[in-house]
């Protein structure tokens, strides 16, 4: 059987995918890791408008140009420009599959999902499941990451976003990925703590901006809770692989994601909030609900290119850490 090159458009069960012998890949991952501008480009040139989400330009021209098999869209539960986004994948000799995250957020409603990206894959629940016990014990060294970032504080947020961002594909290889990860966590145990600084909550997708948590640390604060990014690891894990999806927060309700935050938030003791929205996005209105519910002082960052800071939101960075720090 042909291995086969999967893209998707955000994380799913990709134990699906490896129990079937194929390669996932994140094209989010491969967007923002090669020519991301020049990516935006392309897709402009074949009709995208400028006034629509980068990611998804972004998505388009990675999949056309990362030797792929068929593309995987999150058609409910993530974008509302992923159904349109398949159809010019499509359109380009890809071939396509639809997945859901049912709004209801119930059990038989996901498990009926699951078990039709099962059966596209000709792969049956019991070797989903083996594929998840391989993935769970790499998932339980990322949730040893993620404490030894705002418990012992040796891992800075930027390590920390890197880490967990990558975590939604593996990087198409699970056992180098284990390796790498590894050797990282060998030398973070040994080094000494990291300084004491403003400690910081980031709420919303990755940011598109190349720099940010750089930036943050020359202000003098740290990253210690990257809220979806730390979902893409799966961090409560479930021996079984619906309830697994079912506690993942980023597909359903804001509301759902807010008592998850409300809760990291206590126990980090996180002191300010950065929530980043992408520009023409639809989560730009939850994030007004997040901003209402945390009481905490919360500046809302707006990206729309794969660039570093521009002048005006470095501006209101320094502004934020002059009153808070």
């Amino acid at each position: 059987m042909k291995t086969k090159r999967i893209g998707f458009t955000t994380s799913l069960p990709v134990e699906v995918i490896y129990a079937a012998g194929h390669i996932p890949i994140d094209l989010n991952n491969i967007f923002l890791s090669q020519d991301s501008s020049g990516h935006i480009h392309k897709a402009e040139l074949k009709g995208f408008p400028r006034s629509l989400c980068s990611w998804i330009k972004g998505n388009f021209s990675s999949a056309l140009c990362s030797d792929l098999d068929e593309v995987i869209g999150i058609v409910q539960g993530d974008c509302s420009n992923s159904s349109s986004l398949l159809e010019m994948i499509a359109e380009e000799g890809i071939g396509i599959h639809r997945f859901s995250f049912p709004p209801e957020r119930e059990y038989a409603a996901l498990d009926k999902e699951i078990s039709r990206l099962e059966a596209h894959y000709d792969v049956s629940r019991k070797q989903t499941q083996e594929v998840k016990v391989w993935l769970d014990s790499i998932r339980v060294k990322l949730i040893e990451l993620d404490r030894l970032s705002y418990v012992e504080r040796k891992v800075c947020g930027r390590d920390n976003h890197l880490w967990l961002v990558n975590s939604s594909d593996f990087q198409g290889d699970p056992n180098r990925f284990e390796r790498d990860l590894d050797e990282f966590l060998y030398q973070a145990r040994a080094s000494e703590p990291l300084p004491t600084r403003l400690r910081l909550g980031y709420l919303g997708v990755p940011p598109i901006f190349r720099d940010l948590y750089d930036s943050v640390s020359d202000l003098g604060g740290d990253v210690i809770f990257n809220e979806v990014q730390r979902q893409f690891s799966m961090p409560h894990l479930k021996q079984d692989i619906v309830e697994q999806y079912l506690v993942y927060t980023y597909p359903y309700s804001v509301l759902d994601r807010l008592k998850d935050i409300k809760h990291q938030v206590k126990l980090r003791n996180i002191e300010a909030i950065i929530g980043y929205t992408q520009a023409f996005c639809h989560l730009q209105i939850d994030n007004l609900l997040l901003k209402k519910h945390i009481k905490l002082p919360f500046l809302n960052l707006e990206g729309e290119l794969p660039e570093k800071l521009d002048s005006r939101t470095i501006l209101r960075l320094e502004s934020f850490f002059e009153v808070h720090s």
